[in-house]
């Protein structure tokens, strides 16, 4: 099936014209690659400020984020975690429990469906995700100021389970089998946050925060202008707590104080970062940093699937534990629903820090929050 893409740059140029045909035409960014082209249209170009710098290649980064062996000591992992979520706020664990081969059977799988015919793809190709599953190049495609060179195939697993129908057939059966070995994962992690917290060991589950999980696998395939834009934009995550699965391709970076990291590839490991409402529920003793992924220069296709842990009761209210909470350590963070807290970053551009920021309180309303436990003690 051909299919053309206008990537002209002249005083013509009709970004969302030419957003809506490409989205139109159901071939992804994969389906451009097999085009042959040479130039990447032109609503993925990014302004330069906001593209990494270039670091020589001789140059090698000495920063690095932590590893952690899961089955080392339960204290001493306590401890690891502890200080990577309160410092790095990503770290990768090995000997997690999780079988080889359910790790390759999951990326081989994903790989495999985006590698389908053209013809054969563009029958997944779609925005709705009323079924549990939906398959684009990015969920922010008409909202972002620049596209990123990435497709994704995204499917809810909880609460409530996808309709299987409608996963590819291809990798069905491996997405089921990866949701229960990472139910059990996350359950042990969340165990072991609770734990660094000081808190009793089901805290964060019996809060729900292992119920709702959204599977987003994406596919980076090679970027032939990779020096003009992303695979992924820099951004925080909103929820509880990712967990990451990579192929051996690099590209992704955590943001560390002003450096970007490189977040290299261990065989058999899996990449776990704070999100942003635990950074909230930890009032600040745990860390969601800015991260971000590379256009890929090589054509070896970089396949990362990320299963995003959230709370399941969406009108709860949520806010600094208050355990955590003290006259010498106040609450950083206002109370807001779940549900609020997701659709603001649902309708806004994958970009940048923003939701943590947005519940922060501020140091007037910390001055009267101060005056209210104050008179509350007084009486």
């Amino acid at each position: 099936m051909a299919t053309t893409i206008n990537t002209n740059t002249d005083h013509h140029y009709d970004r969302l014209e030419e957003i809506k045909q490409f989205d139109e035409s159901k071939i992804g960014v994969k389906g451009l690659v097999d085009t042959g082209l040479t130039a990447i249209p032109r609503f993925f170009h990014h302004p330069p400020e906001n593209l990494p710098t270039p670091k020589p290649k001789t140059q090698k980064s000495k920063l690095s984020i932590p590893i952690i062996d899961l089955s080392g000591h339960r204290s001493a992992v306590v401890d690891q975690i502890r200080h990577s979520s309160s410092t790095h706020g990503f770290f990768q664990i090995i000997n997690h429990g999780i079988p080889k081969k359910v790790l390759d059977q999951m990326l081989s799988s994903i790989k495999a469906f985006f590698e389908l015919p053209e013809t054969t793809r563009i029958h997944y190709y779609t925005r709705e995700a009323s079924h549990g599953v939906a398959y684009s190049t990015n969920f922010d495609l008409y909202k972002s100021k620049a596209a990123s060179w990435r497709d994704t195939l995204q499917v809810r697993l909880g609460p409530t389970p996808p309709e299987w129908d409608y996963v590819p057939e291809l990798c069905r059966e491996a997405v089921e089998e990866w949701d229960r070995e990472v139910i059990k994962l996350g359950e042990e992690l969340m165990g072991l946050l609770s734990e660094g917290l000081g808190m009793e060991r089901d805290r964060l589950k019996d809060m729900s925060c292992l119920d709702a999980r959204t599977m987003a696998a994406h596919y980076y395939p090679y970027c032939p202008q990779a020096d003009l834009t992303v695979g992924l934009t820099s951004h925080t995550d909103p929820g509880v707590l990712t967990v990451v699965l990579q192929n051996e391709v690099a590209g992704l970076q955590v943001k560390f104080g002003e450096d970007w990291i490189d977040v290299d590839p261990v065989p058999g490991g899996l990449i776990i970062n704070i999100g942003d409402i635990l950074q909230i529920m930890a009032n600040d003793e745990y860390k969601s940093v800015e991260h971000r992924v590379l256009a890929n220069p090589s054509h070896e296709p970089r396949v990362s699937i990320a299963v995003f842990f959230n709370p399941s009761m969406r009108d709860k209210l949520y806010g600094p534990l208050p355990g955590l909470v003290s006259p010498e350590k106040p609450a950083m963070y206002q109370q807001f629903m779940f549900s609020d807290f997701m659709t603001r970053f649902f309708t806004k551009e994958l970009d940048g820090k923003t939701l943590t920021n947005y519940y922060r309180v501020s140091s007037k309303e910390e001055s009267e929050l101060d005056k209210q436990e104050t008179n509350e003690s007084s009486v």
